[in-house]
Order: structure tokens, then C-alpha cells, then sequence
């Protein structure tokens, strides 16, 4: 009898589990395309070029500094979430990241101002919040790692359609301005951290079959100096740089990048979310091509798509071509979508998940580089007066990605 009411209860626990992780996705998701909003720079920043006078070069480099603290917030996250837990790591996240929105909405002219708010503060505690959610609610998914890892950066990468949209309305409309949007922009994000705090939860057992976990993990989980000493971390750390930099770039010049070749300022900014969408996109397929046909074919294909990419936006910009830019740009937004939920499901299958949220912001230093990238392609444009030298820079690292990929064993 014993045995019968202790299979019943095992059921029951594992149905309602298996339940409450689907609402841990859909909360950690509509948590992240709050949080992504850090992609709609390219929105965000074109009041600031006109009111302040700012160039692209300096508010390039804001993006840079934002990419630099999310990926310091993201270890720091990974630290904090073992040591306070999840839900007062998710309370500081909140107040960092609406803090800094608010303070950048009383900026008065000094750049130095929107460095610290926008890209230290709401960096840092962007980063904190990403690293916490999609440890904690990769943690429900032992058995769909791509696919749970595509969708929460779905969320992320969407963002700058959803939000971005709603903030270019609220900074254009006579209302608002672009003051208000940011004051706005980071109360709801403070609020959805807040929430996202309150309800999700830690996986304390595992939620997939074991043989199903067996299958997809690694021989055994490593530390994060034990992944730092491996030449796998290293070849795919640098194959995921050179890969989201194209992305990187893109974001960050779409807008003046689409009208430079005569797209219409209303249709510009809807590409930068079409853009968003395609990131999103992209990160989905990446998570189900992952779990279906594995590490391997999923890196290679999304360098491919990279190259294209790279290659169609330079054929673009050369002949002054909108519908091929258009093209373009949306293939940038897909393979921009592949690399963090590779660095994901990657960091996971390779490293195991014990050491999973140290190792996945370490991993995510990747941006951190590409943004980098992003900044020095933005300075061969400004002063060569034209995009190309970007983009061949741009294609000649997809192709350095592409010999250290097809090098990488499993």
C-alpha cells in the first residue's frame, strides 16, 4: 500500500511540476523581453543624437559599455543567485536596471551621464536578471535545453520589436517625449523583475526522464576553471564572438544603416524591429535544430548564415540597393539569434549544469567582445564615410569562424 500511495504521490508531484515549469517559461520569457530592450539602442538613441548633438561613434560606445556591464552583471548574477538566492538577486536587478533608465531620462548634455546610467547601471542589472532567469528556468528543462534556451531568447531578442516599437511611439508622440519613454521603459522593467522574484522558483529535482538527461549531458560537470582550460571553451567562445558580432553591428547602426541606402525614416524603424523579430526567431529554430540534429550541424549552419548575411548587407550598401538590405538585415537578425542560445545549450551539453551559471556567464563574455567588434566597425564607417569596410571586416571574421568550427570536435 506504501508503495502504490508513494507511486501516486511521485505522479502527481512530477505532473505538477511539469505544469509549473511551462508558466516558469512563459514568466522568465516575458521577463526577458522587458530586459532586452537594451537591443533597441539603435530607437533609443537617435533622440539623444539630435537634442545633445551626441556622434555615432560616442553613443556606439554607450552600446559597448552596456554589452561590457551586462556581461559583468551576468557573473555577477551567477554569484549572487547561490549566495542571497534567486529572488533578492532578481530585487536588485530591478532596482539597478530602472534605476538607470531614470536617472538617463534627466540627462542634460553630459554623455558621461548616460555611460553610467544607461550603460553601467541598467547593464549591470540587466545582466544580473538574464544570467538568474535562464539558469533558474533552463533548470526545469533537462530534457529540451535548445528548445527551452530558443524561447527564452526569443523573449530577449523580440524585445526591441515589442518594447522598441511601443518606446519609438512614446518618444515621437508630442505627450511623451523621449524623457517620459525612459522613465517608463524602466519602471515596467523594475516591475516584471519584481514579479518574475516573487513567483519563480528553483528545479530542486530534475523534471525530464533520466534517460533523456543521460543522453544530452556531458560525462561529468566542470568547473569553471576546468572549462577555462579547455580548448573546446576557447575555439567556440571565439567562433560565437566573430558570429554575434555581425549582429552586434548590425543593432547598433540599423536605422542610419537603412536609411543610407534610401529606405524612408517610418519604414527604418519598423525594419529595426523586424530585425528584433528575426533575432528572436532565430533563437527558437537554433534551440529545436540544436535538440534535433545537435552541436555540430547547429554551429555550422548559423556561421553560414552569418557569412550571408555579412556578405548581402555589403552587396547592399554597394549598390544602394533598400530590398536588398532589407534581406540582409533580417538574415543578420536570424544569425545573430543562433549565438546565445548556442552559448547556452553549448555551455550545458559540453560542461554539464552543476557549475552551470558561472560557466554560462563566462561563456556570454562573448558579447562583451563582440560589442567591441560592433565599436571599432562602427569607427572604419565614420571615417570612411561608407559602410563596406564594416562589412568586409565583418565577413573576413566569419570566415576566420568558420575554419575554428569546422575544427571543433564533440
Amino acid at each position: 500500500m506504501d508503495t502504490v500511495m508513494q507511486e501516486k504521490t511521485e505522479k502527481h508531484m512530477t505532473t505538477r511540476n511539469n505544469g509549473l515549469r511551462w508558466l516558469y517559461l512563459v514568466l522568465g520569457t516575458a521577463s526577458l523581453l522587458f530586459c532586452g530592450i537594451i537591443y533597441g539602442w539603435s530607437i533609443l538613441k537617435m533622440p539623444l543624437s539630435t537634442e545633445f548633438g551626441w556622434a555615432g561613434p560616442a553613443l556606439s560606445l554607450n552600446f559597448t559599455l552596456t554589452m561590457c556591464f551586462f556581461c559583468i552583471g551576468g557573473m555577477v548574477g551567477g554569484a549572487l543567485t547561490k549566495k542571497i538566492g534567486l529572488r533578492f538577486t532578481l530585487f536588485i536587478s530591478a532596482v539597478l536596471a530602472c534605476l538607470g533608465f531614470i536617472i538617463a531620462s534627466g540627462m542634460n548634455g553630459r554623455i558621461a551621464v548616460l555611460y553610467i546610467s544607461y550603460g553601467l547601471l541598467s547593464g549591470l542589472g540587466i545582466g544580473i536578471a538574464y544570467n538568474a532567469i535562464i539558469s533558474t528556468v533552463n533548470a526545469w528543462f533537462p530534457d529540451k535545453k535548445g528548445l527551452c534556451s530558443g524561447i527564452l531568447m526569443m523573449g530577449f531578442g523580440a524585445s526591441a520589436l515589442v518594447v522598441g516599437s511601443l518606446a519609438d511611439r512614446m518618444i515621437e508622440s508630442p505627450a511623451f517625449g523621449w524623457r517620459a519613454a525612459y522613465r517608463i521603459i524602466g519602471i515596467a522593467l523594475g516591475g516584471i523583475l519584481v514579479l518574475a522574484g516573487l513567483f519563480l522558483k528553483k528545479n530542486e529535482s530534475s523534471v525530464g526522464s533520466a534517460q533523456t538527461v543521460q543522453k544530452d549531458s556531458c560525462d561529468r560537470d566542470f568547473t569553471t576553471a576546468e572549462m577555462l582550460r579547455s580548448a573546446k571553451f576557447w575555439k567556440a567562445f571565439l567562433v560565437v564572438i566573430f558570429l554575434a558580432a555581425v549582429g552586434n553591428t548590425v543593432i547598433s547602426m540599423a536605422k542610419d544603416l537603412s536609411l543610407s541606402v534610401g529606405i524612408a525614416p517610418s519604414s527604418a524603424t519598423l525594419l529595426v524591429g523586424i530585425l528584433s523579430l528575426c533575432n528572436g526567431i532565430g533563437r527558437v529554430i537554433t534551440g529545436a535544430v540544436f535538440d534535433r540534429f545537435g552541436r555540430r550541424t547547429t554551429m555550422i549552419g548559423a556561421n553560414i548564415a552569418a557569412m550571408a548575411a555579412a556578405g548581402i548587407v555589403l552587396v547592399a550598401v554597394l549598390i544602394h540597393s533598400p530590398l536588398i538590405c532589407v534581406i540582409g538585415l533580417c538574415l543578420a537578425g536570424l544569425s545573430y539569434g543562433t549565438g546565445p542560445t548556442i552559448s547556452s545549450a553549448f555551455t550545458s551539453e559540453s560542461f554539464g549544469t552543476r557549475y552551470f551559471p558561472m560557466n554560462f556567464a563566462v561563456m556570454n563574455c562573448n558579447l562583451l567582445c563582440a560589442s567591441f567588434i560592433a565599436t571599432g566597425t562602427s569607427l572604419i564607417s565614420e571615417a570612411s564615410g561608407h559602410y563596406a569596410g564594416a562589412f568586409i571586416t565583418l565577413l573576413a571574421l566569419t570566415a576566420a569562424a568558420l575554419l575554428l568550427n569546422l575544427s571543433l570536435k564533440d
